[in-house]
């Protein structure tokens, strides 16, 4: 008796292939070639040219908007230079990757260090997950890389989310890269800082900045016509011939990515989700009305995300913002606003943060597109915030379903 999954699998394997590589399609592929990035390649690579002769290069920090090709330069012009090393003879440099919006802390950090240099315990043994002193880790990772002299340069990859997850932690996990060069004797470490935020440098210690401020790479948004080259690219490694119906679904991605401020990665992500779309269905082909199809399911999809990976604290200020929507309140001002937070953050046994960190909170989350705000003067009593959610509340309920602590706190104050 055949199982219903059979069927399903039978579409996938008599059905003409989509995709040659779907991998192609994926942020964090690295193609022999880089359309429109020549200029900021050029820069980063005269700055950590140096490498090659033994010498440290200086930090860099590199900023854009998502989407605008820095985490991919980066990968790409180190691959390059250690590839041109070995080609060479001489001592390749040492490279390490941190994701910062994964790896938030100070100890997980240099733990990531150590698993990508290989560095081990004085026993032999590997470097555990949690447990040990900070300390210790580091002199881990200082007797390591002083085992044998090299050049390590670390990526920092959306550097500004330590400091916006606690700006104290952030900046302490900064200061004691930038400064482990003084500790070193046979090594030297470089810094590669990569941020979204045009406003990151404003958030750091001065004693950070003075440091890991050397060099600055600015990537500006692509615009139609090179996020069009960058799709023409990747359509022909990633999908087989004749799979994309025709031009008019790059044209339509790449107006789409376009709206969303030159994003590069959205255009990959939208393609590969028309292409995925297709694929389940059983097209041959993949049109615009996949396209289009893509776009909805990515929305939510990010909605979801951006929610589920905010800090508690933002968590529990936009579920304030919920609750007061859910009551049916269409004016929703910030003193209104932080009343709720204070009851949900005692509920959570987390921080009651004071009433002006809770409104720069409510700033950010009008900046993800979570809420809108609008200013409103009240004449002798000041300023403040008008606010609405920016996606619909079942959305959210649907996400603050997940988490049972939110759940029941938010259930309760809705009932009052």
């Amino acid at each position: 008796m055949e199982k219903p999954l059979d069927k399903l699998f039978d579409k996938f394997l008599q059905g003409q292939a989509i995709f040659r590589d779907r991998t192609a399609l994926r942020p964090t592929y690295v193609p022999e070639s880089l359309p429109y990035r020549d200029d900021q390649m050029n820069r980063i690579g005269s700055i950590l040219g140096p490498a090659l002769r033994g010498a440290p290069p200086s930090n860099i920090l590199c900023y854009g908007k998502t989407g605008t090709g820095k985490t991919v330069v980066a990968r790409y012009v180190l691959d390059m230079l250690v590839s041109k090393a070995k080609d060479s003879g001489v001592n390749a440099p040492l490279t390490a990757f941190v994701n910062c919006r994964i790896v938030g802390t100070n100890y997980r950090v240099l733990k990531r260090l150590c698993d990508q240099i290989d560095a081990t315990m004085p026993d032999g043994s590997e470097v555990p997950f949690t447990g040990l002193p900070t300390d210790e880790i580091r002199e881990v990772l200082k007797n390591k890389l002083d085992s044998n002299p090299s050049i390590l340069t670390v990526v920092l990859d959306e550097v500004d989310s330590l400091l916006k997850r606690d700006a104290g932690q952030g900046n302490d996990i900064l200061y004691g890269l930038t400064r482990m060069n003084g500790e070193l004797e046979n090594s030297r470490i470089s810094i590669i800082g990569i941020s979204n935020d045009l406003t990151f440098k404003e958030m750091l210690d001065p004693r950070v900045l003075s440091t890991l401020g050397e060099e600055e790479v600015i990537f500006s948004p692509y615009n139609a016509v090179e996020l069009k080259g960058i799709l023409e690219q990747r359509v022909a490694l990633a999908f087989n011939t004749d799979a994309i119906g025709d031009e008019g679904v790059i044209n339509l991605v790449g107006a789409l990515a376009a709206q969303e401020h030159g994003d590069a990665r959205r255009a990959l992500d939208l393609l590969r989700t028309a292409g995925e779309l297709a694929e389940r269905k059983g097209d041959e082909k993949v049109t615009q009305n996949h396209v289009r199809e893509a776009q909805k399911v990515i929305e939510r999809d990010t909605i979801t995300e951006t929610v589920k990976t905010l800090p508690m604290q933002s968590k529990a200020v936009l579920f304030a913002v919920y609750v007061l929507a859910s009551k049916g309140q269409q004016n929703i001002f910030t003193g209104e606003c932080y009343n709720v937070y204070s009851d949900i953050a005692k509920s959570l046994s987390i921080d009651t943060l004071t009433q002006r960190r809770v409104s720069d909170l409510i700033s950010e989350l009008d900046m993800l597109g979570l809420i809108n705000t609008s200013v409103i003067s009240k004449g002798r009593y000041g300023r403040t915030k008008r606010i609405k959610l920016a996606v619909s509340k079942k959305q959210i309920g649907v996400i603050l379903d997940d988490d049972v602590r939110l759940s029941n706190i938010a259930r309760d104050l809705e009932s009052d």
